[in-house]
């Protein structure tokens, strides 16, 4: 039996129909829509929070979003390569991919990790997610890269940017009602039997341009962009593009291919896309669905934020209104949090200073 008194018992109640009734005005905005989500940081390698994650991904998709998973795999592809005795050596922020060491990316990533994340997701519900794989129909084409540090270049061997997607395959999945995880490998263009191994955070980008997606979410293991670091309390909710665009060559190494992918996904026409501190379970709702969001959010352009403002107003009258259920809000103020309007003045880096 419960220990709480009646009262209690209506106030908690209370307290959750405020919770489920501010997802209300995002579940207007994004449903039917295709949101695209990549997978990584700590959540990939935490056991409750990769669970969390699948859970969060079947709640989009039976709340009535199109959710895409796009995953890289780098602490698994390290352990892989040091159990068949391949060296990892990694040149500005890239891992150099040999011939031998190609294969084993490719395994890693289609054989283990994209196939770990498609069973989370179907443990509720057989046939909810479906393995996509970046070098299968030509999802991902790419050409190889090289690097330049401290003015020498490096060959990176199979290492590429995406030069092309062709979404076909992902949409397919989508109209099936199911839940694509695609991994990050691309086909090399110059040698079409032959794979490339590409940032995730960039495929992830490349991919929501293509779906012409209503948002990006990037999961990483910090909280996002801060105004004056290491001021904790400078956390930035909304940066808009411009602003963004300034502020990339001063950000640490670690985070620039993430706001890079974001920029790139806005300005090619993707709703909003925010990086999102992974370590925190349920982020993604969090993000999605209620005020005060899990992160930043990189915006077209500043108008936005009255988008912001009138769903965040709209949220305050309904908890405010004298016919509302005594308690709604509790807890959660209706001003509080990155779903509302706010300043972006000079942004400072993150904590975050290694690539994914």
């Amino acid at each position: 039996m419960s220990d709480l008194t009646k009262q209690e018992e209506h106030e908690l109640a209370a307290v959750k129909a405020a919770t489920l009734i501010e997802s209300l005005p995002w579940l207007k905005r994004f449903s039917g829509k295709i949101v695209v989500v990549k997978f990584g940081g700590n959540a990939m390698i935490n056991e409750d929070l990769k669970r969390a994650f699948a859970e969060d991904m079947v709640y989009l998709r039976y709340a009535g979003l199109h959710p895409v998973v796009v995953h890289g795999g780098g602490p698994q592809i390290s352990a892989a390569l040091k159990e068949q005795g391949i060296a990892s050596e990694f040149r500005g922020g890239y891992r150099v991919t040999t011939t031998e060491a190609i294969t084993v990316v490719r395994d890693v990533l289609a054989g283990e990790v994209n196939r770990e994340i498609v069973d989370l997701v179907n443990e509720h519900g057989a046939g909810l997610a479906v393995g996509v794989f970046g070098d299968g129909g030509s999802l991902f084409t790419g050409e190889k890269k090289g690097v330049v540090v401290d003015g020498e270049h490096f060959d990176l061997g199979h290492v590429g940017d995406i030069t092309h997607v062709d979404p076909s395959g992902v949409l397919a999945a989508i109209e099936a009602g199911r839940i694509p995880v695609v991994s990050s490998i691309a086909i090399d263009d110059a040698h079409p039997d032959q794979a490339l191994n590409v940032n995730a955070d960039a495929a992830a980008g490349a991919l929501a341009i293509a779906l012409k997606a209503s948002k990006l979410m990037m999961l990483t293991d910090v909280p996002g962009l801060y105004r004056n670091w290491p001021d904790r309390d400078s956390l930035v909710d909304l940066i808009a593009v411009e602003e963004l665009r300034e502020l990339l060559p001063s950000l640490e190494s670690g985070m620039i291919p993430k706001m890079t992918a974001c920029l790139d996904a806005v300005v090619g026409g993707v709703g909003g896309a925010t990086i999102i501190d992974g370590r925190i379970p349920h982020s993604i709702l969090l993000e999605v669905f209620t005020l005060r969001g899990a992160g930043t959010e990189v915006i077209p352009d500043p108008s936005r934020r009255t988008e912001n403002q009138m769903t965040h107003a709209e949220i305050g009258r309904r908890v405010a209104s004298p016919t509302s259920t005594a308690g709604l809000g509790a807890g959660r103020p209706a001003t509080a949090g990155r779903h509302e309007a706010s300043t972006t003045e000079k942004v400072g880096t993150t904590e975050e200073g290694h690539a994914q």
